[in-house]
């Protein structure tokens, strides 16, 4: 019997369900970080600018913006320049959880990690790379859960900046 697909399974729920304590504690549920993530790196995107950042489907960030929206983390405008866009404005309450967000998530990461080796750490997380890769050039980004939803799968994640370089050595 192969271990590894429930095994993956099991981490990635063990992950999620970790993830959205550690969000729920600062009003933000799971998969919306992610938005999150994007709009503090550049404030006033599309929700097709961050799907595509996000590699997700332009609906599955809609959905979540209104949710976000209704919860007071960001705000909608159309966009000056052509009334069809609506962009995604970061509320002072959005800004606010940055810290604590990203302290989260830090501590998350250690605790899933604390009995890895720093070369186990970064074995998988090459692994993982090469497996969200792999995914995602043979079924795409579609159908991808960003939290919404009840369907237990792991929220995506944006590309690692430490190991954008050894994606494209590998892939060379």
């Amino acid at each position: 019997m192969n271990e590894f697909l429930p095994l993956f399974i099991r981490a990635g729920k063990l992950m999620r369900g970790a993830a959205d304590d550690a969000m729920r504690r600062h009003g933000v549920r799971v998969g919306q970080n992610l938005v999150l993530e994007t709009l503090w790196e550049t404030d006033g995107l599309t929700p097709g600018e961050i799907a595509e950042r996000l590699r997700v489907a332009t609906p599955t960030v809609v959905k979540s913006a209104a949710r976000m929206e209704a919860s007071g983390l960001l705000v909608k405008r159309r966009d000056p320049a052509d009334a069809r866009l609506v962009r995604l404005y970061l509320t002072e309450r959005g800004r606010a959880v940055q810290g604590p967000v990203e302290d989260a998530r830090h501590r998350l990461e250690l605790r899933a990690t604390a009995t890895l080796t720093a070369e186990e750490r970064h074995h998988l997380r090459r692994a993982l790379t090469k497996i969200i890769t792999e995914m995602e050039r043979t079924a795409g980004p579609v159908g991808v859960d960003m939290g919404d939803t009840d369907t237990g799968a792991a929220a995506p994640h944006p590309p690692d900046p430490h190991t954008a370089g050894e994606r494209a050595s590998e892939q060379a």
